[in-house]
């Protein structure tokens, strides 16, 4: 279970109702296929030893005496398997019926966790049975030793430490106070449900949504084990329909009549990392909980990992999103132009992706204002490095979308500068690079201040992450409308507008999108761009994966490679992802001094660097124990 990854099954299988040997054959059989698959936490349906659709046979003592036999075999049969164990059980305590959890491990029963929510309404019958769970706790003494019993019970693991688990069962999740609420509160990540939902027809889509959304309000996993062949369909039809969700998130699912046995791993840090971030999750008090497993196992990951996770995979909601995305920056823009009384929306048009995306943005916002587009000044200032494909695409962009175009070559504004400081033009350093990109920003404040405009920012997320930003210079703005977008996005949604524009505007977008990503601050060569970006900072959809899960979740290095070398396997090898992800490192902490002052820009996603909301960090902080850990990762 290294890096907080747990692999966890539902299983579903096959039984007989009212034959507790054949039952807990069963079982067993799946819990050694589970344990050979690397499971540690698995969840068999509600009564499972027994059978759910009993009926009056659960008043009988013979069924009652072969469940307690039946569930000390699977008890014996755990021990050695580091599993935890979830089975359905008829417990019989004080002359009252109990329909539990049984939770084992290794040898022993821990607790016995009775259903709380008992329906006797439709179908379901089952208060004639079954007594509810009672309010507290109480250690009792049965055939299988000392066990607690009682649902404000928590089982934690020692590692890794953000594993906790608590269980509820079948109706208790349809509630509205479900006990898994207060569980979860109390520090329970994952959540396991014995269950047996009869089918009907629109259930299992409920269902899943269901389970979906009570993962996402608790912050939780949830394993979902649905009662499947072998129950009784004398009123109702089980089809085992059993699924594992993880913070919203569906990450295995076994439709109706699809299966028996379902597994995913479940990632117990990301669910802590998030509860740390909310200060909304109030913890709860009066749960005991019993700890278990005091060895770190290292879990085979089979989950996979997406290379671009700002972006979503599938094209239709690929589409959705960048359409939102477009929506929500031209809102923010929109907002800020009638605040500020803005007669002008000015844009330094560079033909690149960047500075694409916000001409696309500001010419959205002034359909929304219903003004015309020649209210955005689109500035394009050639110097050393400019090619005449960039400054091309920069003049029929700015004509596609009905801008008014102005060029303002700054070749000799820049030379100028070189003498005042004496800087020899022939020194390539960063002051040659910085001085263009800092003119640039002045003729783009100063057009703005002659025209009664404000200046919209171009650079993305991806560039303030990595501080590829000249400080003063292209850093700055009066609104950014891109500093919430990642570059991989910047992508998506550059694709997204070529896809649905006219033939003109398509056509120099397209082109655009094929153009490496450059600053062209460098001399070009034979007309060339000289200066392409992922050659010397790394590529972005390695740095992109990488700010993802660092800053959204604060993963540890060694498990955002672990994580990186299962998306990317096939397209980078271990050595070169362990160096941009130091590089990475290296260039995010020394470089926060430019995002400690960040003009103001709309947030459109789930990570921005905003030192006014979302990312607040000391820009002397120290990136020792980073790197550290980074470079000291085993690439063998």
């Amino acid at each position: 279970m290294r890096d907080g990854f747990v692999k966890a099954a539902a299983a579903s299988p096959a039984l007989k109702v009212a034959d507790p040997a054949f039952n807990s054959s069963m079982m067993i059989g799946m819990m050694r296929q589970a344990a050979e698959s690397g499971v540690s936490i698995l969840v068999f349906p509600e009564l499972s030893v027994s059978g759910y659709t009993c009926g009056d046979l659960f008043f009988q003592s013979p069924l009652l005496d072969r469940c307690e036999d039946a569930l000390e075999d699977i008890i014996e049969a755990s021990r050695g398997l580091e599993m935890l164990v979830f089975a359905g059980f008829p417990f019989r305590y004080r002359g009252k019926l109990y329909n539990t959890a049984a939770a084992i491990w290794d040898g022993r029963l821990l607790a016995l966790v009775p259903k709380r929510s008992i329906p006797s309404y439709g179908e379901f019958y089952e208060m004639r049975w079954f007594t509810p769970s009672p309010e507290e706790n109480q250690w009792i003494d049965t055939r299988y030793g000392r066990v607690l019993f009682g649902r404000r019970t928590v089982i934690g693991f020692r590692h890794p430490e953000a594993l906790a688990v608590a269980a509820e069962i079948c109706e208790d999740l349809w509630v509205a106070d479900s006990p898994s609420v207060q569980l979860a509160l109390s520090g329970a990540t994952v959540i396991a449900n014995l269950s047996a939902s009869d089918e009907t027809i629109g259930k299992e889509e409920y269902r899943r949504s269901l389970v979906s959304m009570q993962s996402a309000k608790l912050v939780s996993a949830y394993i979902y084990a649905d009662a499947s062949i072998g129950e009784s369909t004398t009123d109702m039809v089980f089809t085992g329909n059993s699924m594992i969700a993880e913070n919203g998130s569906i990450l295995a699912y076994a439709s109706a009549q699809s299966g028996s046995f379902i597994t995913a791993d479940i990632d117990t840090g990301r669910l802590a990392a998030e509860r740390r971030r909310m200060n909304t999750f109030h913890p709860a008090d009066g749960y005991e909980w019993i700890y278990v497993g005091n060895e770190e196992r290292e879990t085979v990951l089979t989950r996979s990992f997406a290379k671009h996770p700002f972006v979503p995979e599938s094209s239709g909601e690929r589409d959705a999103r960048c359409r939102r995305i477009l929506d929500l920056q031209a809102l923010g823009l929109r907002t800020r132009l009638e605040a500020s009384h803005a007669a002008k929306a000015v844009v330094g048009l560079s033909g690149g992706l960047d500075s694409t995306l916000a001409l696309i943005v500001a010419a959205r916002a002034l359909r929304m204002l219903s003004r015309p587009l020649g209210d955005i000044i689109a500035v394009t200032m050639p110097c050393f490095g400019t090619t005449a494909r960039t400054k091309g695409n920069a003049e029929k962009l700015a004509e596609a979308y009905g801008a008014t175009l102005m060029t303002v070559d700054i070749k000799e504004a820049v030379m100028q500068h070189f003498r005042d400081i004496g800087q020899s033009p022939d020194d390539l350093s960063t002051t040659y690079e910085n001085s263009q990109a800092r003119e640039r920003t002045q003729v783009l404040m100063d057009i703005a201040n002659k025209e009664g405009g404000i200046v919209i920012g171009t650079g993305d997320l991806s560039e303030l992450a990595l501080g590829w930003a000249t400080y003063n210079g292209d850093h700055m703005s009066m609104y950014g409308v891109n500093a919430s977008v990642p570059k991989t996005l910047v992508r998506y949604l550059v694709a997204y507008e070529a896809d649905s524009a006219d033939s003109a505007a398509a056509a120099v977008l397209r082109d655009i999108l094929a153009t490496p990503v450059s600053p062209e601050l460098l001399p070009a060569k034979d007309g060339m761009i000289s200066q392409v970006t992922e050659d010397i900072v790394g590529p972005y959809e390695l740095h992109d994966f990488f700010l993802y899960f660092i800053v959204r979740f604060g993963f540890p290095p060694r498990k955002v490679f672990r994580m990186a070398r299962i998306a990317f396997g096939g397209d980078y090898d271990a050595a070169t992802i362990r160096k941009w992800l130091v590089t990475f490192i290296r260039r995010f902490f020394a470089q926060q001094f430019k995002r400690s002052c960040l003009p103001d820009g709309p947030k459109v996603g789930s990570v921005t660097l905003s030192p006014r909301s979302d990312w607040r960090m000391p820009s002397d902080a120290s990136a020792a124990l980073w790197l550290e850990e980074a470079e000291g990762i085993d690439i063998g």
